[in-house]
């Protein structure tokens, strides 16, 4: 929308980076079986602009799982509205914590766990 844009028209990085973010944490929650924290964003990169009026897809997979951490590559790909191409305008690796309710990291379950 035209309040999360500069005067040029094109989209805040940090509105972007919000989605990649939303985007991880939902796989981190998932894996994790319940409350997760960022704790770090490696390696963004932002290769091109995302325009008002793009649609924007946030594609993630789950790299590498600790005891308590997960890494989660995420990419955000832009789709002009008259257009079936898509481009890579983003990357970056998310580190989430998995929490308990103390806020304090826990062990993450191991994978096909039950929740």
């Amino acid at each position: 929308m035209p309040a999360d844009a500069n005067p040029n028209g094109d989209i805040f990085g940090g509105w972007l980076m919000g989605l990649m973010d939303l985007a991880a944490g939902n796989a981190a929650g998932r894996r994790a079986r319940g409350r997760v924290a960022t704790v770090a964003v490696d390696a963004i990169v932002f290769h091109s602009p995302v325009l008002v009026g793009d649609e924007v897809s946030i594609h993630g997979r789950i790299v590498h799982v600790g005891r308590t951490s997960m890494r989660i590559d995420i990419e955000a790909w832009r789709r002009e509205r008259a257009s079936d191409a898509a481009n890579l305008v983003t990357e970056a690796v998310f580190t989430f914590v998995a929490i308990d309710a103390a806020r304090r990291p826990r062990p993450v379950p191991p994978e096909g766990a039950a929740a």
